[in-house]
């Protein structure tokens, strides 16, 4: 027996092994227990240090002394650098979705576009809001507008509705202030600046392939009606009738306060390249300028992502709450209610952290960059090969990127890769956290009720969107990693 626990611990085989064991018994307690995955990543995390035998002090620490256990550590050096971020992000998604930014940015894009550009329209909504709004808010927001573009048009909701997904997944995937991407930038130690960067070199084309080429494709081909309940007329709802067909009006999920005079589409751009730009501003001042110079010493303090997100949320608060009536009340309740939900996504972001520590400390990284050395096989198609296989299992976009992280981490720290060779690896590992949405995936649900979509019909739509954008990324960032690493 111990000489089996020894191979366990010591060898290049015994510690795949391991691995291998407790990713089997997270996707376990995720998918048939029904475990919380923050429950299921601690669980599994401290179960897998005691199996490979670190020390008990290692791990947890002393009772007198736990500020540099891995679980401490592997909580707090993670979430000190995306709780302020994420939070700032909702935040931000929250005035300016309020606001009635959705509603702006829909009526310009449609001007421009016509009734038939109107789905490309929709996919550049996505786009746009998705950036500072999560995914499922995103939804929640935009979708009554499909519903109205789709009735305008008289075609199928679907060539509306695959568009804007397609700009709301790619965001979500592949850009901060995100959970994901975040999270990545933290346990990769790679710059936000050139995730943002490689995010949209990657991401677009994706969004192109999987938006506009399959959107249009899919939807000439499966006709899908906006149901009636959807709509309402005026004299059931009072309101400007101008948004729908024949006099209907949309009825939103989460209605938003009406306000009587709109922000700009500029303005609402604005705010959301605040951030973007600055955060640029600092990662390209880095690589152009002289280190010390006053210049990068202002790019690098406001281009830092709180401080840039912060500045973004200060002017928000002023041109689209409290210059338009709102109170100061008004806008701390705004704040208190949007980050409600963010507590548990840093939770489990957190725990993953800590997995990946416990997989550094075990030498399991060390394992796999032999392994993987001997198959020939890239790091960057190991990262999204098992981000593949961990969203397939278990659904969540989010515990596949911080697991998988967690996993590649060491292996990372060990080369000398540049941040924009890094970067690409995190596109890799994000767009394996999207593939083949099915069943066991929330967001699949959400969309087959606010689209009318059957469950068959769901898999023939969202799903091939969601592998196409996925597997477009990465074949970008692989051909980039290929060239420049």
């Amino acid at each position: 027996m111990s000489s089996i626990i020894d191979w366990l611990r010591t060898s290049t085989p015994g510690l795949l092994v391991l691995c291998g064991l407790a990713i089997a018994v997270l996707l376990f307690t995720i998918i048939k227990i029904k475990l919380e995955p923050f429950i299921a990543l601690l669980i599994t995390g401290l179960a897998l240090a005691l199996a490979a035998g670190l020390p008990v002090s290692q791990i947890v620490g002393t009772a007198i002394k736990s500020n540099e256990s891995l679980l401490e550590v592997g909580f707090g050096s993670i979430l000190g650098h995306i709780a302020v971020i994420i939070g700032l992000g909702t935040v931000l998604g929250a005035i300016l979705e309020k606001s009635g930014g959705a509603d702006v940015l829909t009526t310009k894009l449609l001007g421009v576009f016509g009734e038939r550009g109107a789905p490309v329209a929709m996919g550049l909504l996505g786009l746009i809001f998705g950036i500072p709004v999560f995914f499922d808010i995103g939804i929640f927001v935009l979708a009554p507008l499909v519903y109205v573009a789709a009735k305008r048009g008289g075609k199928s909701l679907v060539l509306y509705a695959m568009p804007m997904l397609a700009g709301l997944s790619m965001t979500h995937a592949f850009l901060p202030p995100h959970p994901g991407p975040v999270a990545l930038g933290g346990l990769l130690e790679v710059s936000l600046g050139w995730l943002i960067f490689m995010g949209f070199v990657c991401g677009i084309p994706g969004f192109i392939a999987a938006g506009i080429v399959w959107g249009s494709y899919i939807g000439k081909r499966m006709h899908v009606e906006v149901p009636p309940e959807f709509l309402v007329t005026p004299d059931r709802e009072s309101g400007d009738d101008s948004g729908g067909a024949g006099g209907a009006t949309i009825v939103k999920p989460h209605p938003t306060k009406t306000v009587t005079a709109p922000p700009s589409v500029g303005l609402i751009g604005a705010i959301i390249a605040i951030p973007l730009v600055l955060i640029l501003g600092a990662t390209f001042g880095t690589q152009l300028l002289e280190e010390g110079s006053s210049l990068l010493q202002v790019l690098t303090f406001f281009g830092t992502p709180a401080v840039a997100l912060l500045i973004a949320v200060l002017v928000a608060f002023y041109v689209l709450g409290v210059r338009r009536g709102s109170s100061v009340q008004d806008l701390s309740t705004l704040t208190g209610e949007s980050l409600r939900p963010v507590g548990m996504l840093l939770l489990v972001v957190g725990a993953g952290a800590f997995f990946g520590k416990v997989i550094s400390a075990t030498g399991i990284g060390s394992a796999l960059a032999e392994t993987m050395s001997a198959a020939g096989l890239p790091i960057i198609v190991l990262a999204y090969i098992i981000s593949c296989g961990l969203r397939i299992a278990q659904g969540s976009a989010t515990v596949a990127i911080v697991t998988t992280g967690g996993i590649v981490a060491p292996l990372v720290a060990e080369q000398n890769y540049s941040q924009m060779a890094v970067a690409l690896i995190a596109m890799a590992i994000a767009a394996g956290s999207i593939v083949l949405s099915h069943v066991n995936d929330g967001g699949f649900w959400i969309i087959s009720k606010f689209f009318n979509l059957t469950v068959k019909q769901t898999l023939q739509t969202w799903t091939v969107l969601e592998t196409i954008l996925s597997v477009v990324s990465f074949t970008v960032a692989a051909i980039l990693f290929a060239i420049f690493a």
